[in-house]
């Protein structure tokens, strides 16, 4: 179990949605792994490939080779069919089995010209096939092709990225969604349940929040939503996370985190946010905010229900927070047995 955390330093590296960019700088030269056993021909083909403005890394078998890319991935790989320890064919099987860290373009090549030898190479995984003696300008041009079939695979795995990402945040506020709350909070409650760990939900509301809209306008409540939500993404530890639930209500999911540690939490937050004031143009605001909070110290392997509950309690101290006057914390324990108690902490 981890400490009770301290939200009080802001943290930059919490979990929470990030932009994502194309894996590598188009400026900087592309990696190539050159497998080959002959002394002259590793030495010419590496000049070769240095010339045409690659970097080179060297193995002199298959199994030096796939050693050198499970430690350092490289995007290109050349590799001579007949070598020592593992030859070409077993390192294109080794590379299309292995969990890379992307994919690896590779050339095989080979003093072998039959179309049997051809076919059982692209069989193994090869991407393309050069016969020796290799010449220069086939060579970089295949070079030159698989660069560009690299550069459209990477281009398609950030646009997946970027999809990916979409599909959880919340386009206000840079927060997580609901959906993707509803998707990975019992994947928390599981891993509690596994390690017997404990597991907090902070369900955060901004006070008067209808009053903002009406007074101000939509534009500027929703650039107090963006403040509070990045107040909440600073003030969270490593490892904790901040969801938009809906309207102005924010989760704050707090793994490994006790019920009495989620409440000191939510009191860190509820004070810090009522003495900060956010600047919106000419506006200087200061918004406060009611905070619910539920928890369970160990869950039990037969309590399935816990996500359900989890809210269901939060929500309902939540609403006892606003009942009472609002910017105040309200939590109660989440206990197996049904045995709860409330605190309730008020400004």
């Amino acid at each position: 179990m981890r400490p009770d955390p301290d939200p009080s330093v802001g943290n930059s590296s919490q979990d929470q949605p990030a932009a994502t960019s194309l894996a590598a700088d188009a400026a900087e030269p592309m990696r190539v792994l050159l497998a080959e056993d002959d002394p002259t021909t590793l030495l010419l083909t590496q000049r070769l490939l240095k010339k045409a403005g690659y970097e080179v890394d060297v193995a002199t078998n298959g199994a030096l080779a796939f050693e050198r890319l499970k430690s350092h991935f490289y995007p290109m790989v050349l590799t001579d069919w007949e070598m020592p320890e593992m030859d070409g064919i077993a390192l294109c099987r080794a590379i299309r089995s292995a969990a890379l860290e992307g994919y690896v373009y590779t050339i095989l090549l080979t003093a072998r010209d039959s179309k049997e030898s051809i076919v059982a190479g692209l069989e193994a995984g090869a991407d393309d096939y050069l016969t020796k003696p290799v010449n220069e300008a086939e060579l970089i041009a295949r070079l030159n092709t698989g660069k560009r079939i690299l550069s459209l695979e990477q281009s398609l795995r950030a646009a997946n990225r970027r999809n990916e990402m979409l599909s959880q945040t919340d386009a206000l506020t840079a927060t997580y969604n609901r959906r993707h709350l509803m998707q990975r909070l019992p994947q928390e409650a599981d891993r509690a349940r596994r390690f017997r760990h404990s597991l907090s939900l902070v369900l955060c509301d901004v006070d008067h929040f209808k009053q903002v809209n009406d007074t101000h306008g939509h534009q500027v409540g929703d650039q107090v939503l963006q403040g509070v939500a990045q107040f909440l993404r600073e003030h969270v530890r490593s490892g904790d996370w901040v969801a938009r639930y809906g309207g102005e209500e924010f989760v704050v999911v707090l793994p490994e985190t006790p019920f009495a540690g989620a409440l000191v939490v939510a009191e860190k937050i509820r004070h810090g946010l009522a003495q900060t004031d956010l600047a919106i143009g000419n506006l200087v605001l200061n918004v406060t905010s009611s905070f619910g909070v539920a928890g369970f110290d160990q869950l039990e392997p037969g309590d399935v229900a816990v996500v359900d509950r989890l809210i269901a309690q939060a929500d309902a101290c939540l609403y006892k927070s606003k009942s009472s006057g609002r910017n105040r914390v309200v939590g109660k324990r989440l206990q197996p047995f049904g045995s709860t108690f409330v605190v309730e902490r008020t400004a």
